[in-house]
């Protein structure tokens, strides 16, 4: 960054003339700043209060828009003239871009830096009696809406920007030659024979400076005169450099196979059932792992909150992991068995008839809809319609700790029922439970009881 800034020493007054130089110094800056973040949040410390909060995503857009969009600008309006051989359409059209998108581009980027960093101290205030300040999640959701508008009004802003730019990009082609000038450019012609470059007299050397012999050497090697002849060399150059790679890379990969001890394993953990397998197909299909998290830290605050932290072993089956990378909504690996299942039926209709002020879409379309299953996966072809968003919460609430966290699969009896008996219980069997609520799609529970540590507590 500083190199880029400082190169425009005793040139800044072109700064103030040609917006294709704004871009590039704006961009130049936000490269400075993503580049500085991304080390910070390296720090522990710094992990402790950003981490699944939108502080990481404000680190990354202003990386995406500010420094390679803004650079992206710049490149495309110094191109224009160059490429349609005219002026561009409107200079002040590109001024205008550039302020606007600058000043969409800071609200977008504060506003979100502000958001992560009051997510943050609030999941990890206690208050004097050593109890969470902020038990309730929806509390965060709802301090961090007055930041979402403004982030809102950023984005708009930038994209208005972007609009700008296409007008600019489209008037400035209509405006090309009917015929395009074809420079010639000439060059001078190669020599028959290769000449290698002398060795150049380093300057101990030069000055016949008396040291040990080392420090000739440790100057030759430091100097990169040797490197340049490995440039000259391509081909024989990424040989070597893949072998290195290679060879390195192996030195670490294959142990991880030929230990066994290398692939944590709980033994009460097992394979998914087909069942929490269509949950899980739905749980990912429609994005959740966007907005929650399937990994509690081993920090006081996440244990207080979400129970008891994850374990390695846990995500054996999960190809690939759920563990997501921020909290729009609450973490879902401990919800299993935390919820009825008329809960997770309104929750997924209505998500704001359970939490008030919830920002989480509704997902009508499941009370409707039959599950795809996958290829080979033997479920009841009997099964209800509306059982979509029982199915799914099957995978959220599968036990990562066992089997079935002290419940069993919940069956609807194809038997006939007894004389006498109420309509909407079956016979109970050794693997059936009575169908409660007189909902026959509760079967579903059999995926959806394992409290996996879990999935969907409401956002």
């Amino acid at each position: 960054m500083l190199n880029g800034l400082l190169t425009l020493r005793g040139a800044w007054d072109k700064v103030a003339s040609d917006p294709v130089l704004k871009f590039f110094v704006v961009a130049i800056t936000f490269y400075g700043v993503s580049t500085f973040a991304g080390p910070l949040l390296a720090i522990q410390a710094v992990a402790l209060l950003s981490h699944y909060t939108v502080w990481t995503i404000a680190h990354v857009r202003a990386g995406a828009l500010g420094w390679v969009g803004f650079l992206i600008f710049g490149m495309i309006y110094w191109l224009l003239p160059r490429l349609y051989q005219t002026e561009l359409w409107s200079k002040g059209l590109a001024e205008a871009h550039f302020w606007i998108g600058t000043i969409g581009i800071l609200l977008y980027i504060v506003s979100i830096y502000a958001a992560g960093l009051t997510q943050g101290l609030m999941w990890l205030a206690f208050d004097s009696e050593g109890y969470l300040k902020y038990g309730d999640f929806i509390e965060t959701t709802l301090r961090l809406i007055p930041m979402y508008w403004v982030r809102v009004i950023g984005g708009l802003a930038y994209f208005t920007g972007v609009l700008m730019l296409g007008v600019n990009f489209f008037m400035t082609w209509r405006n090309r030659p009917a015929v395009y000038e074809v420079p010639v450019h000439e060059a001078p012609a190669l020599s028959k024979t290769f000449h290698e470059r002398p060795v150049p007299v380093l300057p101990l050397e030069a000055d016949h400076v008396h040291v040990a012999n080392i420090g000739y050497r440790l100057e030759y090697f430091f100097s990169t005169v040797w490197h340049r002849r490995w440039e000259g060399l391509p081909v024989k150059f990424t040989i070597a450099v893949t072998i290195t790679v290679v060879v390195a890379s192996l030195f670490e990969i294959i142990p991880t196979f030929l230990i066994k001890s290398n692939v944590p394993t709980i033994a009460t953990v097992t394979p998914y059932t087909p069942l929490e397998l269509v949950g899980r197909d739905i749980y990912v299909s429609e994005g959740c792992y966007n907005c929650h998290s399937q990994m509690i830290r081993p920090i006081r605050a996440e244990t207080e909150r979400y129970g008891e932290c994850s374990k390695p072993g846990e995500f054996v089956y999960d190809h690939p992991f759920q563990w997501g990378s921020r909290r729009i909504g609450p973490d879902l690996h401990r919800v299993g068995g935390k919820y009825p299942d008329l809960w997770h039926v309104r929750h997924m209709d209505d998500p704001r008839a359970i939490t008030a002020g919830s920002i989480m879409p509704a997902f009508r379309g499941y009370a409707d809809r039959r599950p795809r299953l996958r290829r080979g996966a033997a479920v009841d072809a009997g099964q209800p319609r509306g059982r979509r968003a029982l199915q799914r919460r099957g995978y959220l609430e599968r036990d990562r700790h066992g089997p079935r966290a002290g419940r069993r699969h919940r069956r609807r009896d194809r038997r006939p029922r007894r004389p006498g008996k109420p309509r909407g219980q079956a016979d109970r069997g050794p693997h059936r439970l009575p169908a409660t609520h007189g909902h026959r799609h509760l079967k579903a529970r059999g995926g959806i009881d394992r409290d996996r540590g879990g999935h969907r507590a409401g956002r």
